[in-house]
């Protein structure tokens, strides 16, 4: 028998269970009502817009992924990864996220990850029911304003 057999298990609240789905990438939210099944995805999503809301977050996603979510954005008909730079891990009540963040210069990192991280967590319990028991925020690079590269190659190289 699993965790998510067991008598008892899955409680998130006054007459909701909460269990895994039988897909593993998903989160059940059993209700007197009915099912909800909420997709690992999902909850990625909702994490990634909350850390896009708060101000001085450049990009997400680290140095290689970056690089390639930009790449696959200017091919027809490739679309970017929406959850870039995140991964959550999805029990039956709890959600783990973790963060890789580009932030903007001159800004206090600890505060930004701060905010980063409580929004985060409001955002998921909010539209997902799930207690965020962790956000782990990576900063890997920090953004100085004309220094995109998409900038210089907008210039030309010689005149």
């Amino acid at each position: 028998m699993s965790q998510d057999d067991g008598p008892g298990t899955g409680r998130g609240g006054v007459g909701t269970m909460r269990k895994r789905g039988a897909d593993g990438g998903s989160s059940e939210l059993v209700t007197e009502g009915g099912r909800t099944r909420i997709a690992d995805a999902v909850v990625a999503k909702v994490a990634t817009m909350a850390a896009k809301q708060v101000g001085g977050v450049h990009e997400m996603g680290a140095g290689m992924s970056r690089t390639i979510g930009s790449v696959k954005e200017r091919l027809p008909g490739m679309a970017s990864d929406a959850t870039q730079g995140v991964d959550v891990q999805v029990g039956e009540r709890q959600a783990a996220v973790d963060i890789d963040l580009v932030v903007e210069y001159g800004l206090s990192i600890p505060d930004l990850a701060g905010a980063v991280r409580d929004n985060v967590i409001s955002e998921v319990e909010h539209m997902c029911g799930l207690e965020v028991v962790e956000v782990n925020i990576t900063v890997d690079d920090v953004h100085v304003a004309g220094e995109d590269s998409e900038e210089r190659a907008e210039e030309p190289r010689v005149r």
